[in-house]
């Protein structure tokens, strides 16, 4: 059976076929355990690991040292969070962040509320753009710490962080920005950009699942986090637990290819985005939600007036794959939940539950784009011919979840 074309690159990226082949021999041959320091398989094992740490360091211009590997970005944004809180406690006990976070800082930061720690939301504009002006406003000398994602992970918007970045500085706060869906597209220079702390994750960058890092800057003492996993001195102390070998090498392998190929790529895949966003606008009472000049390349969403986006999805689940910018409720799925983030822009639920995410990639060709758009465009005006006609058009019965 044919599958789907993929455009939900957002929620995760298939492994690019020169990261599968770097790691094999880890699974295999070299199947060592990177802290047996007692045998070539232990070492071997441990000079794959410090490679792949080396690059991603190079990556971000910062120290090897400063890379800690983790399960993904939702453990790293889980140890920076909850670490920093917890090594502050007494001393700062407020958390500045933002309403359209990825759910993995925001449910963290909910969790810590429930402690006593106080949250404090930086507003955004229309587009998602936070406004470095505003996140100052919130600042205090009890801050323990300012989290501002890189890129949108729905409407792609990205953050000034150079500009963030020294408001933080200047009021002597840590700033931790999860850069899941902007590593590997866009250029991130930790000290030029004024970055103290970074969460990571290999399968958005053509990796493997399952590893990611947290990065830590070079003013960033390793003191400041209380680890919240224990059983080891593995990475500096902060992540206890054998490391994932041929994950780590498999993302080392990704952030190489990415920063080789991503001026190019970003360029190719912007103009298949284009395209697409083109041809999806002549339906008419169509809108591109979020920043259409400061986004990712390979980010579109948008909203069809009059369709919901669980409709759109369920005709098309067999020829395109791609996602709602809003979380579908898996015990009631006629009726779902509006995107926080939409929302947060302003958009009324109608507006939200009527959006969808596409999210192109490195292996997106222009007939994917082609072919794509023709079966979009036909399903949306067949819900609206319906919808004029009175016939009730159900979503369909497949599991949704928020996307990632």
């Amino acid at each position: 059976m044919k599958k789907p074309i993929y455009l939900d690159n957002h929620a995760t990226t298939p492994c690019d076929p020169h990261v599968i082949d770097a790691m094999l021999p880890y699974f295999s041959e070299n199947f060592g355990n990177a802290s047996s320091r007692q045998h070539r398989y232990g070492w071997d094992a441990d000079a794959a690991v410090e490679h792949a740490r080396s690059i991603i360091a190079s990556s971000l211009k910062t120290a090897t040292s400063s890379v800690i590997f983790t399960s993904g970005a939702t453990e790293s944004n889980n140890l920076v969070l909850k670490g920093i809180c917890e090594a502050l406690e007494g001393e700062r006990n407020e958390i500045v962040t933002c309403a359209t976070e990825h759910s993995s800082v925001l449910d963290v930061c909910r969790a810590l509320e429930k402690k006593g720690f106080v949250l404090r939301y930086v507003p955004v504009d229309g587009t998602g753009l936070v406004n470095a002006d505003a996140l100052c406003a919130l600042l205090s000398p009890r801050t323990a710490l300012v989290s501002i994602m890189t890129a949108n992970n729905e409407v792609g918007t990205l953050a000034p962080l150079k500009e963030i970045g020294l408001v933080c500085r200047q009021s002597g706060v840590r700033f931790h920005t999860d850069a899941a869906q902007a590593y590997g597209k866009i250029p991130l220079d930790m000290q030029e950009m004024n970055l103290d702390i970074l969460s990571l994750s290999a399968h958005k960058l053509y990796g493997p699942k399952g590893v990611g890092a947290l990065v830590l800057g070079p003013s960033v003492r390793r003191s400041i986090l209380a680890p919240q996993q224990h059983g080891g001195g593995h990475e500096s102390h902060l992540r206890a637990g054998t490391l994932n070998v041929p994950g780590i090498v498999g993302f080392g392998k990704a952030a190489e290819i990415a920063q080789s190929s991503m001026t190019n790529e970003a360029d190719q895949i912007a103009k298949l985005r284009d395209r697409l966003q083109e041809e999806l606008l002549t339906a008419g009472d169509a809108i591109v939600n979020g920043n259409t000049s400061q986004r990712l390349s390979n980010n579109l969403n948008i909203r069809f007036a009059g369709v919901p986006a669980s409709s759109l999805i369920a005709r098309l689940k067999k020829e395109v794959a791609f996602s709602s910018a809003s979380a579908c409720s898996t015990a009631d799925p006629s009726a779902p939940a509006a995107s926080h983030v939409l929302l947060a822009l302003g958009l009324s639920a109608g507006a939200a539950l009527s959006s969808v995410r596409f999210g192109l990639g490195r292996f997106t060709t222009e007939e994917d784009v082609v072919s794509a758009a023709a079966a979009i465009l036909s399903a949306v005006r067949t819900l609206r011919r319906d919808s004029r006609e009175g016939v009730f058009v159900s979503p369909s019965s497949t599991t949704m979840t928020e996307p990632a």
